[in-house]
């Protein structure tokens, strides 16, 4: 006899373009609800979607707007990636300061949208609890706060290589899972690799600054002169140091140059891709060129290297594309493997749980 699928079902908190509602509906848990306090973020989450999207912010959510949306006779999850501005970009930049002039010395306010996370958690009470975030939240002071928060859970948590969950792309994340029905462990992820080439080689060839008609998000950001004599000159994988000194950046000949290798470097065809970044339709800001196409990635190209499928809609139909805000939205989102990596984790303990 056939072991019945639990009934899961879920709210997204700071759910932004829905990678993870994606994940988690992948493989089978119901979403019913995404919230972020991002309107741009509205287009992509409803028409990819079938969970409805609350605009606001999490300071604002009542844990009756939460728990209005489980049917009783669910097993009900709480989900989330809550943004940590000690590590964000905005942060990062600010004034000039590094990131290593930032960790570890947050302030209180650094940290309220964990600390709010793990409010709601206590207030909602949901059976399963899942949070995803930057590696170095392990290390301070808010994540034991949190742990706090789900006493009477049993809680794994570990630091997840995305290329081992079959995202094509070189991404660390912190994954932590937690139960009340009963004992929960991650499992240790060990699928293929897949690379740059088994993701994006078969998306039309595209020219710096040109767009595809048939899909406004495969659209690549056009090169001054000077960044195009540099991507012809740039090899797969390699740096500027194998460019003629006539193309090097003037930062690039100080001594402080040498530890930005893989700035305005190619991507390789049969490896995973660099991190996504916020900025990752830009040839100068990391490793982002195209392997082969003289030229950056395109915004579609980058989506699917973040595990969103190719037909993932981004924008309604009567609006323009925007490098900067998609760029941001696809670059913070959760990526579409990891949410269905941690789905699979948590239906394969639900359904253990309802089988004995």
């Amino acid at each position: 006899m056939a072991i019945a699928t639990p009934k899961i079902q879920a709210v997204d908190l700071f759910c932004g373009v829905g990678g993870l509602t994606r994940g988690l509906s992948d493989v089978g848990i119901d979403v019913r609800l995404g919230v972020d306090v991002d309107p741009s973020c509205r287009p992509a989450y409803v028409n990819n979607n079938r969970a409805n999207f609350l605009e606001m912010d999490i300071a604002q959510v009542s844990p009756e707007d939460v728990k209005r949306v489980f049917d009783c006779d669910a097993i009900t999850l709480l989900a989330g990636c809550a943004p940590c501005q000690p590590f964000s970009t905005y942060a990062r930049s600010a004034k000039g300061q590094k990131r290593s002039d930032r960790a570890g010395r947050g302030k209180a306010d650094d940290w309220k949208l964990v600390r709010r996370f793990g409010e709601l958690v206590r207030a909602v009470k949901p059976d399963l609890v899942t949070m995803e975030n930057v590696p170095p939240l392990a290390e301070q002071p808010v994540f034991q706060e949190f742990l706090d928060f789900l006493e009477g859970y049993s809680v794994d948590f570990q630091i997840v290589d995305g290329r081992k969950i079959g995202l094509p792309q070189s991404r660390r994340r912190l994954v932590l899972v937690a139960s009340k029905i009963g004992k929960i462990t991650l499992p240790i992820p060990e699928q293929p690799c897949k690379t740059v080439r088994d993701t994006i080689a078969d998306l039309p060839v595209l020219a710096a600054g040109e767009c595809d008609p048939t899909d406004p998000l495969h659209c690549a950001s056009k090169l001054s002169d000077i960044n195009m004599a540099r991507i012809r000159a740039s090899k797969p994988g390699g740096t500027w140091r194998d460019w003629p000194s006539k193309l090097r950046a003037a930062c690039h000949k100080k001594e402080t140059g040498a530890s930005y290798p893989s700035v305005y470097g190619r991507m390789e065809w049969d490896k995973p891709s660099p991190t996504i970044t916020t900025q990752c339709f830009g040839y100068g800001n990391g490793r982002f060129g195209h392997p082969q196409q003289d030229r950056a990635i395109s915004l579609r190209e980058a989506a699917m290297l973040q595990g969103f499928p190719q037909d993932y809609l981004f924008v309604d139909k009567s609006q323009k594309p925007s490098f900067a805000t998609l760029g941001r939205l696809i670059g913070n989102a959760v990526p579409v493997p990891l949410g269905g990596y941690i789905g699979e984790t948590l239906l394969q303990h639900a359904t253990s749980i309802h089988s004995n």
